[in-house]
């Protein structure tokens, strides 16, 4: 409907590409159209199909398909690969804003970046060389892998066909930075900080951190010597092969950690978006973090943790939607007890279940808690939009064996009300489905 506010959540496998149309937003009376990151870890033909529904809901301005307000909420290619793909030659933005940490001058993100690079080409290097890294590593390896063209096009290529440069976003950024021709309705940055080296990696004090944080002032080993080729090493006449072996190992496992601890700082890095319209608060988060703690500069912190104790105000009221977190996995969206409770039950209480939607956009694969399927069944219970997926298995004539690891981590929940969920949105839908979930929020 013409006066709803859009939401579209397109089915890109692994990976993110949302689309939501603001009725009568725009400065000059007609609507404004936002897209929220293009990237999927499953394949570009998802992107090119999300991209070829896309087009026709844009208005055309000088011959282009026009989108307003283009965010990429952080620098993983689930998030960000379809933009190094040749999708965008009948488009133009009017803005295009990107995660602070993502700014290649950052000043405040010098450990970050060091940590990034590093992590990046050493899992770029595990995966040609072909390594053994188990389920949870060789996704994360897929995710953190260099994406070169992506960035030189959000950097360069897209804002100068546009006429436009980017906005590197954070929570402190200006209502000049942030200016858009927006009208009836507010776009806010709740996340990242400005100081991303402060609030992400924390400082010396965390023992948990001191060895990492050594590591980069130090100076990182290249990543061809930390994730060596098995001939590309000379057996060392002073050292017992064994010795030597587990060297190796050392130096590999190393390389691992200081990737699981890059994919966590990229993850809370994520621009976390807070659009209200008419009174209607819709939260975007992309794979924004939350654990168990806040420390002020003294832990590598959580984004959640960070933004409900610097800006409770904002974030402390009933939302009409929320794009559930990171795919649905157990680490990104506050839940359970004590204080990430009450976080859950200030966004979305049991009270308001009437007036609130979720989605997420997910692919059962490798990783075990992508998604978390206990945590979908309680934003379940306090959101609208739901599903019992046993039945609608039922009804369409499909089998919970055709699930991926349905016995392992969907049966105890399948028939419990669900958020809609693109993966098993897809499995029900006809086969001239065109691969998305829409929600709209009314006026």
């Amino acid at each position: 409907m013409a006066d709803k506010l859009l939401i579209r959540l397109f089915d890109v496998g692994l990976g993110d590409c949302i689309y939501c149309r603001i009725p009568e937003a725009h400065e000059d009376g007609r609507d404004f159209h936002i897209l929220i990151d293009c990237g999927t870890l499953s394949g570009a033909d998802y992107l090119s199909e999300a991209m070829t529904v896309l087009k026709p809901l844009l208005p055309v301005i000088a011959g282009k398909h026009h989108v307003d307000l283009l965010v990429v909420t952080h620098e993983h290619k689930d998030h960000m690969t379809g933009f190094g793909l040749k999708l965008w030659d009948e488009l133009s933005f009017g803005a295009i804003w990107m995660s602070a940490a993502m700014d290649p001058d950052h000043p405040e993100a010098k450990k970050a970046k060091k940590l990034h690079s590093f992590a990046a080409e050493a899992m770029t290097q595990a995966v040609r060389l072909n390594l053994a890294l188990g389920p949870g590593l060789m996704e994360l390896a897929e995710s953190l892998a260099l994406n070169a063209d992506a960035m030189k096009a959000l950097r360069a290529t897209l804002p100068k066909a546009s006429k436009i440069k980017p906005t590197y976003v954070h929570a402190d950024s200006s209502a000049a930075d942030l200016a858009l021709p927006l009208e009836g309705a507010s776009i806010r940055v709740l996340s990242p900080e400005r100081d991303i080296d402060f609030f992400y990696l924390g400082r010396e004090g965390d023992p948990s951190l001191r060895y990492v944080l050594r590591f980069i002032d130090a100076g990182l080993p290249s990543p061809e010597a930390a994730v060596p080729e098995a001939d590309a090493i000379e057996m060392p006449k002073n050292l017992d092969p064994a010795d030597f072996r587990n060297l190796r190992s050392r130096m590999l496992s190393t390389a691992l950690a200081f990737a699981q601890l890059d994919g966590k700082v990229c993850n809370n890095t994520s621009v976390v978006l807070l659009i209200e319209w008419n009174g209607k608060r819709l939260l975007f988060v992309g794979d924004a973090e939350w654990d168990a703690g806040f420390e002020e500069g003294k832990k590598a912190n959580c984004s959640w943790n960070i933004m409900w104790h610097k800006r409770k105000k904002l974030l402390n009221a009933p939302l009409a939607f929320l794009k559930i977190g990171h795919h649905g996995s157990e680490n990104a969206t506050p839940w359970g007890k004590g204080e990430a409770l009450d976080i859950l039950n200030a966004i979305l209480p049991v009270s308001d279940k009437a007036k609130a939607k979720a989605v997420v956009s997910t692919h059962r694969g490798r990783y075990e808690t992508i998604p978390r399927t206990e945590l979908l069944a309680e934003i379940g219970s306090r959101v609208s939009n739901t599903k019992n997926y046993a039945a609608a298995f039922k009804e369409a004539g499909l089998k919970t064996s055709e699930v991926p690891k349905f016995a392992e981590f969907e049966r105890e929940f399948f028939a419990k009300p669900q958020p809609q969920r693109t993966d098993l949105e897809r499995m029900l839908a006809s086969e001239d489905s065109e691969g998305f979930i829409d929600v709209e929020i009314d006026s």
